[in-house]
């Protein structure tokens, strides 16, 4: 009976460990998950640099088309200043989103957003970005968003992505609970835009909530 007994607790601590166990994994699974996520590219995912250290300039060049959404809930206007711009691969770049408030008091919203092709992700690098943190408008406030980046010059020693020459950057906006407003961007306005070569498209993309795809 004693053997029993002792047999049925150690089952019971056995269940008791792959219980707490399993627990752990699935608070871990999300952190892993996109850490996952920032190593590889997966699903798009963007790359950050917060050094912004000297890299090779290389003649190859890409084309990066600009996409936003709004997601239900959040009373903004939400659009591209510039729908594309061409750049070369390694030199940095500067685009801007507007986004403007149709709201009657203060509203927050934080960003979401990722690249297509998917494959490109992991040589798609952000040096600073409105998406790091929340982002709040006043009542009937519109604000020019800023988005620094580049595309990493390892992308021409992976032949996967030799068909690659145009890249969709998209975000999608959702509201966001949060007191005080956010810091805004070191960067410059889109008048003083001096990272972005001649040729870019400065066709300012008309406001509308809801998908916007250039």
């Amino acid at each position: 009976m004693a053997a029993s007994n002792r047999a049925r607790a150690g089952t019971a601590i056995i269940l008791g460990a792959v219980v707490v166990g399993m627990a752990g994994l699935s608070f871990a699974a999300v952190p892993l998950y996109d850490l996952f996520c920032q190593v590889t590219g997966y699903g798009g995912t963007t790359q950050v640099d917060r050094g912004g250290g000297a890299r090779a300039e290389l003649e190859r060049r890409m084309t990066i088309r600009f996409s936003a959404n709004v997601a239900g809930g959040l009373p903004w206007a939400f659009a591209p200043v510039e729908r594309t711009i061409e750049l070369r691969v390694g030199a940095d770049a500067l685009a801007f989103y507007r986004a403007e408030s149709h709201a009657r008091s203060p509203t927050m919203g934080t960003a979401t957003f990722n690249v297509t092709p998917a494959k490109a992700g992991q040589y798609f690098v952000k040096l600073d970005c409105f998406c790091f943190t929340e982002q709040q408008l006043a009542a009937g406030e519109a604000a020019d968003m800023p988005v620094s980046f580049y595309v990493d010059p390892k992308i021409s020693e992976d032949p996967n992505l030799d068909d690659v020459t145009t890249i969709t950057l998209s975000y999608t906006f959702f509201p966001a609970a949060g007191d005080g407003m956010t810091q805004s961007s070191a960067l410059a306005s889109p008048d003083g835009n001096r990272y972005n070569e001649p040729g870019a498209s400065a066709r300012p993309a008309t406001l509308q909530q809801g998908p916007i795809d250039g």
